[in-house]
């Protein structure tokens, strides 16, 4: 593996909606990341909501999570719109945690983006839109180049590639595309049934290319958060996200 892939794989992270079904609150998510070997975590609101808690509130929340050594990567998937207030303790929350960029949704018609750029001037951070297939609003190649027409370099990308799939492309050629914006992404691999609906498999088992995806990476020394997102096993996901690691891990020792 080289360096490059070393410091890209050092920032692998499991986005914390994988353990939504698991008891045990921030303790028993520590004990999950544990097992997975990896102490990056993308942290949702089901498990940590800034726009709900105060700053003390976060505070103690994060401690456990800190004194375990593990690094909050990003939060998200978080939806803006025309809220200042409340776009402003998510950024506050960044602030806090120290991560570098938000994973976003927004809501059609809304002024969110007024909202979004002038915060991230204010913070220091960006935003990374996450495209959520092919019925999503910001799900397609056309609609993200539309946004990013209207926005500064603070609003980019986190590409999910296994929805990104659902849409119909190359999760590959859309990362060349918008590398210079691409702030984080999304590991997720899909398999399809003939109706088209999607299912969650452990990576580099279904559609997505994970080698060509991790060389690209390691080319343009990928800076962003990288998080594993597997759906499936929602009461026991931590035997096929240990496979889904690996096969990160694996794919990036190759390059």
């Amino acid at each position: 593996m080289t360096k490059t892939a070393e410091r890209i794989v050092s920032r692998l992270g499991i986005q914390s909606w994988c353990f939504r079904g698991l008891k045990g609150g921030h303790e028993g998510l520590i004990r999950a990341l544990r097992e997975c070997d990896v102490r990056n975590l993308e942290i949702c609101g089901i498990h940590l909501n800034p726009v709900e808690a105060d700053r003390a509130g976060l505070s103690q929340a994060l401690a456990p999570y800190t004194a375990a050594g593990i690094t909050i990567s990003a939060f998200g998937t978080h939806g803006f719109h025309d809220n200042a207030d409340e776009a402003r303790r998510v950024f506050e929350f960044a602030a806090l945690s120290g991560f570098p960029a938000i994973t976003a949704d927004a809501w059609p018609g809304s002024k969110w983006m007024d909202v979004v750029e002038a915060l991230c001037a204010e913070y220091g951070k960006r935003v990374a839109i996450h495209n959520h297939g092919r019925k999503h609003w910001l799900g397609s190649v056309m609609q993200l180049d539309d946004v990013f027409r209207r926005t500064s370099a603070n609003v980019g990308l986190c590409l999910d590639t296994g929805w990104m799939l659902d849409s119909g492309e190359n999760p590959l050629e859309v990362a060349r595309k918008f590398r210079d914006r691409l702030y984080g992404v999304h590991i997720k691999d899909f398999v399809f049934d003939r109706s088209g609906k999607p299912e969650d498999v452990v990576t580099g088992t279904g559609n997505l290319d994970l080698d060509a995806l991790t060389s690209f990476l390691v080319e343009i020394d990928f800076g962003g958060y990288l998080t594993i997102e597997f759906e499936g096993d929602e009461h026991d996901p931590v035997p096929s996200l240990k496979r889904c690691v690996a096969a990160v891990r694996a794919a990036f020792a190759k390059v």
